[in-house]
């Protein structure tokens, strides 16, 4: 039983970083369905960070892939004012073009990398923890205080929040940023957890991250609460196919996404986005 539980808390981890990613971009108004695409890259760059310096500094690079795949999201919806649905979807889709490429080129691999250092029992303890104590720290900063009150303002209410001189663009660049640096650590928990990079890792992670934000209704909290639930999820088809044998492999693996598609359909009618969600500022 608490074997189960340690291993239901690693798998929670990628969902509940890229889900705090994701609440604080759509607090701000800005549609996050980029998540996929951040994880994958932050798990590339930790693998490559990891091999060249070790399991923290592959921590950071994940971070910073996360960041970079972040910065041109960002892009493209503040500045270039795409449409944010889509231009999620065409991110996610060019992370798996280019880590491909780069594993080529890399490593000489169209499916894996060659294998890094773990965390180590001490590592994972920090990055449980850590993901617990920003999981708080978030739901503190959004509900309590003059940053969080901007960031709502600006998701519900861009027009008022402008009218008291808040920097709409600024808040939501901001919450893009956050968002990927948040996702990229998640990659590279994976990458680290599983001692390098393997094509299309993230096994779409990064979409019920998005459901875990809209369960959650949007709040930091609510969110992880969400992601432990999706989480031992997973750690429970992994369980069973090991001890159910007359049960084909391939039912028992898709129960994380039943369990996600029963809570969505179970909480989305009691869920209210932020009002200005998806919305173009085209203000100032």
């Amino acid at each position: 039983m608490i074997g189960f539980l340690l291993q239901g808390l690693r798998i929670s981890v990628p969902y509940v970083l890229a889900a705090l990613g994701g609440t604080l971009c759509e607090r701000s108004g800005v549609v996050q369905l980029g998540l996929e695409g951040m994880l994958l890259c932050g798990a590339f760059a930790a693998t490559v960070g990891a091999g060249l310096a070790g399991p923290f500094a592959g921590a950071l690079a994940g971070a910073a892939g996360g960041l970079l795949v972040a910065a041109v999201y960002a892009w493209a919806v503040l500045r270039a004012r795409a449409d944010q649905i889509i231009a999620g979807v065409a991110l996610n889709l060019l992370a798996v073009g280019v880590t491909r490429v780069l594993l080529n080129l890399v490593y000489h691999s169209a499916s894996n990398s060659a294998p890094i250092a773990g965390l180590g029992d001490l590592g994972t303890a920090v990055f449980v923890l850590g993901a617990a104590a920003l999981a708080i720290g978030a739901h503190v900063w959004v509900g309590g205080t003059p940053g969080g009150l901007r960031l709502r303002a600006v998701g519900e209410h861009p027009e008022a929040a402008d009218s008291l001189g808040v920097s709409v663009v600024g808040v939501r660049l901001r919450a893009v940023l956050a968002s990927g640096v948040l996702a990229g650590l998640g990659g590279a928990w994976l990458a680290l957890d599983n001692h390098g990079f393997v094509d299309r890792m993230t096994g779409g992670r990064g979409y019920i991250a998005i459901a875990a934000v809209i369960l959650g209704r949007w709040t930091p909290l609510g969110g992880a609460a969400a992601c432990l639930l999706f989480g031992f999820a997973d750690a429970a088809q992994l369980a069973l196919q090991t001890r159910v044998a007359f049960v084909p492999r391939e039912v028992v693996q898709v129960l994380p996404y039943v369990v996600t598609l029963v809570a969505l359909a179970g909480g989305m009618g009691r869920a209210r986005a932020p009002r200005a969600l998806g919305t173009p500022w085209r203000g100032r």
